[in-house]
């Protein structure tokens, strides 16, 4: 017979100095197995990927494991991703090469969850900064590219008409980002009617494989900024994004745990959606993020600690 499966998260101080030693096993399995005001047939997880299952482009020890025994407890789960990057495919690819078999409806991202609620509003016309191998989730739109409206802008002129567009669609173009393009989404903003600003995620940053970069965040806030267009977020950590992930599991929110390393993002974000918050001291985690005033409800040295302290 298998570990237990936790009851995820008792109202506990396990979290406390953030460490999970072996002495303080039991206290850690006291705080996994009686929080949630659920019975334990209901409750669920939220998992983040990048920096929780892996960072970059190497998987977290013990990630590969931790999956398998989730599903072999039958403890229901979905992995929720800011990702923008890559079109969930390319995820699951990348998932497979460590070991772990999942399906596209297994990860919920922004851009589907944000092509949905589009064209639940009536949008037609889209300004997407996104990567264009994301670009495919909004193919029922009439889409345009920044480099497209950047152009179109050039040939009107200063006083010239050009194309309005319902949403710009912001997600991390990384890299990719140039004064034009920024400035091209900062002119439609202003356009009238005012489109909407649609963010696929507000992570200020991610670590990457040459440490700390930009994510989608700073480039919104800029855009919202200038123009004075308030963003409408479809990702973490909007209440929205949350509830799409716990409407697909079919679960309620007091029965639900977020597993992330962002303490902003995953923590807060879920917290303020009425979840629960499991952060992991992997990925971005700084130990000052334990100093900000954000409470997790657990700290797990990493995310296969959640098998190892079932034991």
């Amino acid at each position: 017979m298998g570990p237990r499966p936790p009851d995820i998260l008792r109202k506990s101080h396990a979290h406390s100095d953030g460490k999970t030693r072996a002495k303080d096993r039991q206290t850690l399995r006291d705080a996994l197995d009686a929080s949630l005001s659920e019975p334990a047939a209901g409750r669920a997880l939220l998992i983040d990927l990048d920096g929780v299952v892996y960072r970059g482009d190497e998987p977290i020890p013990g990630s590969a494991e931790t999956v398998r025994w989730l599903r072999a407890e039958r403890i229901p789960h979905l992995f929720v991703t800011n990702t923008t990057s890559r079109p969930r495919e390319a995820i699951v690819g990348k998932l497979r090469d460590f070991g772990i078999e999942l399906a596209v409806d297994d990860i919920l991202a922004p851009p589907d969850a944000a092509s949905t609620w589009l064209a639940a509003r009536g949008a037609r016309r889209l300004l997407l900064g996104v990567p264009a191998a994301t670009a495919s989730a909004f193919d029922g739109f009439d889409t345009l590219t920044l480099d497209e409206m950047a152009e179109s802008q050039r040939s009107a002129g200063a006083t010239g008409e050009t194309q309005n567009v319902d949403a710009v669609v912001v997600g991390d173009l990384g890299r990719d980002w140039t004064f034009e393009r920024l400035n091209a989404a900062f002119r439609s903003l202003m356009r009238e009617p005012r489109p909407l600003l649609v963010a696929l995620g507000m992570t200020r940053y991610w670590h990457a494989p040459d440490g700390l970069r930009l994510d989608t965040a700073p480039f919104v806030m800029a855009l919202a900024h200038a123009s004075g267009v308030e963003p409408t977020v479809l990702g973490k950590p909007s209440a929205e994004f949350f509830q799409a992930a716990l409407d697909r599991l079919g679960v309620r929110a007091a029965a639900t745990a977020m597993i992330g390393d962002d303490i902003r993002v995953d923590i807060a974000g879920a917290k303020a959606a009425g979840l629960k918050g499991i952060l992991v001291r992997t990925g971005k985690f700084r130990p000052g993020d334990l100093k900000l005033g954000i409470e997790p409800d657990l700290v797990l040295d990493s995310f296969a600690d959640l098998v190892t302290s079932a034991q």
